[in-house]
């Protein structure tokens, strides 16, 4: 009797795996291709096998958003001022964001309940919490912290896209063509505002900004 070849390389499936492989698949085909139909393809097995898995799309991206939260790292140096143990929080943030820049979008938009979103929500409103913040203003800044990095880490420059350079080449002719008289602020900025700036230098720029307005808001309470 003859026995059906069992693929032996194949790892088995699991909630880890399909999100693994959806977040390889965001990355390789863009976001709008995480389908479980797509994703069922890429894995070389039926949709219903997923389904054992997540009842639906909806249930798939909460998990890529889990996935996301549970790479971060949500303890801080106990001794360390409390903008820095900010600093620091956000910072993993970031890191995990930039690895996978697909799904950064999902990172501000959806609230999976998780323990790993747990304990770095926990973590974040705690920090603020020492910072002086009552719980209603804490629960804000966290929610616009989250929401920016994900937007700050899906706008970060790529310099080498050919289609970008010739795009902020033209961009900076038009400003400069500006009527000086009118527009001077714009005219004297049409390089900064067309280069391609350095992705580095973007990221660390846009937390120096955020930090440092939490950091207001806590002096003039």
């Amino acid at each position: 009797m003859a026995h059906e070849a069992v693929d032996t390389e194949r790892p088995p499936l699991t909630p880890r795996t399909v999100v693994g492989a959806a977040l390889s698949l965001a990355e390789s085909a863009g976001l709008e291709s995480v389908t479980i139909r797509r994703l069922a393809k890429e894995l070389g097995v039926t949709p219903m096998a997923l389904y054992w898995h997540f009842r639906n799309k909806d249930e798939l991206l909460d998990g890529m958003v889990g996935e996301l939260y549970s790479q971060m790292e949500p303890t801080a140096d106990s001794s360390a001022p409390w903008p820095r143990q900010l600093r620091d929080l956000l910072g993993s943030v970031i890191d995990v964001l930039r690895r996978y820049p697909s799904a950064a979008p999902l990172f501000a938009t959806r609230s999976p309940a998780s323990e790993s979103s747990l304990r770095i929500t926990e973590a974040l409103l705690d920090i603020l919490r020492r910072g002086g913040f009552s719980p209603r203003d804490a629960t804000q800044i966290a929610r616009h912290a989250l929401s920016t990095l994900a937007h700050l880490v899906e706008a970060v420059p790529r310099p080498d896209n050919p289609e970008l350079t010739e795009t902020r080449r033209r961009m900076r002719l038009f400003l400069e063509s500006l009527e000086p008289d009118r527009f001077p602020r714009l005219a004297e900025a049409a390089n900064p505002l067309s280069e391609c700036e350095d992705p580095e230098r973007h990221i660390r720029f846009g937390l120096d900004l955020l930090v440092g307005g939490v950091e207001a808001m806590a002096r003039n309470r």
